[in-house]
């Protein structure tokens, strides 16, 4: 972060490999220590179980003070795995159900609006289109350990108004760092 500014005036500068990224890099079981600040790497867990605005993510994205990088990874499922879970889905709702209405539980709206996104999931299949699985990850940086700590207590209450959770990798924020910062083309 320290040197965002020397990069905004000379373009020039970075673009060579050798210098493009820190000088040190040192990690512990919660964060990564770069050259000038301290990162931490929060999945998200949870993504909202109910219909959300478009720009629901705003609280994570827009929170002013926190120096962030956020990427989304969206992983195509093959088709035959992807008819399995939703078989495996669909039973257990129906097991469920019928376990419900033998011991006298009536069904909430919850339980019926998730059997009907995967009897929606199984229709969307079946008519050939693709699932994907989601991946977020949230690399926060910042100058000292205690602002770092701030910084990723503000993202997890901005996640839960994002009607998310999240999770920081801990003894993994290394790969999860270059998974989250560096994006380009990876798998997680």
């Amino acid at each position: 972060p320290a040197v965002a500014a020397t990069l905004e005036r000379h373009r020039d500068l970075g673009r060579d490999l050798a210098t493009a990224g820190p000088v040190a890099i040192t990690e512990s079981w919660q964060h990564l220590r770069s050259d000038s600040a301290f990162h931490a790497v929060l999945w998200i867990t949870e993504w909202p179980r109910s219909l959300v605005y478009p720009g629901f993510l705003a609280p994570i994205l827009l929170s002013s003070g926190v120096r962030r990088a956020f990427s989304l990874i969206a992983t195509p499922i093959r088709s035959d795995q992807a008819a399995r879970d939703i078989r495996k889905k669909k039973t257990e709702y129906i097991s469920d159900a019928h376990q419900r209405q033998r011991i006298g539980q009536i069904e909430d709206a919850q339980q019926s609006a998730e059997f009907e996104d995967v009897l929606q999931q199984e229709a969307d299949l079946t008519s050939g289109h693709g699932i994907l699985r989601y991946t977020g990850l949230i690399a926060v940086s910042a100058p000292t350990l205690d602002e770092l700590e701030a910084a990723v207590s503000a993202l997890e209450q901005a996640a839960i108004q994002a009607s998310c959770e999240t999770r920081r990798l801990v003894g993994q924020q290394a790969a999860a760092f270059a998974a989250a910062a560096l994006p380009l083309c990876r798998t997680v």
